[in-house]
């Protein structure tokens, strides 16, 4: 078993904003590798909050949708924060979902061109004080190329573990191996001793995804064609209530982790064989709310 902690995902729901700094605290307290923060509630706010009440643990946004503000403003925030934090935070952009970006209002343009711009005018901003690392979302191999061209890491959300060696294979074998470029990623995660239950709830927490394109794309690309083949026809006859059907235990234990203690931390291992260098443990628990959640994955992790 792996002795390094994995990062968690962490996020600033309303009501308990307060109690999640504390929670991000404890992290800290018990050395865990680092805080990664979805869009969902203001990951930057929440940024903003852990550069002041904490003190050594890396943080990040995972991700900021580069549509949600100006690149000046996501400057001189970020630079506010790499400054005050000591240097702890990366920032980690993507262009994000369709149905953000109608939530947002806005209307995309290519994704690489889009990123591509988003970082030259990020990076043009040299005159703040300094800058945080750019970690690219990504899934597919264009994505993955650009990170390694403009990128100082990127971060994957669900990616497929056997599928990694091939997927990184567009980087270079620095990037793959060595201290400086981040690989990282959220790892659905749900510890429980009733394996059932906890494949139950990641199935539940991965039918959003399920139903996006690029997402179904990726994983045909991954070797999982006939479930995203089964499952682009149950939504066409909007049978949504068998979507989890579909996501199977092949598939779930290639994308997630479940199960007892023991076994997830064992897995963990397997994850950073496959090169990813920070796991990050998307908490959800078969018992309970995110706060559960967390209380398992400390007390798995003791």
């Amino acid at each position: 078993m792996t002795k390094q902690l994995p990062a968690v995902s962490l996020v600033a729901v309303p009501g308990r904003r307060t109690q999640t700094l504390e929670v991000a605290q404890e992290l800290e307290r018990r050395g865990f590798a680092g805080i990664w923060s979805p869009s969902m509630f203001s990951n930057l706010a929440f940024c903003h909050a852990l550069t002041h009440t904490t003190s050594t643990i890396p943080f990040a946004t995972s991700i900021a949708p580069i549509y949600a503000s100006t690149v000046l403003e996501f400057a001189q925030s970020a630079a506010f924060m790499h400054e005050v934090s000591g240097g702890r935070l990366s920032l980690g952009i993507g262009v994000a979902h369709a149905p953000s970006h109608v939530r947002m209002g806005v209307t995309p343009g290519k994704p690489l061109g889009d990123i591509r711009d988003f970082v030259a005018r990020f990076k043009s901003h040299d005159k703040l004080g300094g800058l945080p690392p750019i970690i690219l979302a990504t899934l597919r191999k264009k994505m993955i190329a650009l990170a390694g061209e403009i990128g100082d890491g990127l971060v994957f959300a669900n990616g497929t573990r056997s599928h990694m060696a091939d997927s990184l294979s567009v980087l270079s074998e620095e990037q793959r191996t060595g201290e400086t470029f981040q690989i990282a990623n959220m790892i659905p995660t749900c510890i429980s001793d009733d394996i059932e239950a906890a494949k139950a709830v990641n199935r539940k927490t991965l039918t959003h995804y399920a139903l996006l394109p690029n997402y179904r794309n990726y994983w045909k690309e991954a070797g999982f064609v006939e479930e995203m083949n089964a499952i682009e026809v149950a939504a066409e006859e909007k049978r949504f209530d068998d979507v989890p059907k579909y996501l199977t235990d092949a598939w779930l234990s290639e994308c997630t982790l479940f199960g007892p203690a023991s076994h997830v931390r064992d897995e963990l291992d397997a994850w950073r064989e496959a090169s990813i260098k920070t796991p990050i443990l998307v908490p959800s628990s078969a018992a309970g709310n995110q706060m559960k959640a967390i209380e398992e994955l400390m007390a798995a992790f003791e």
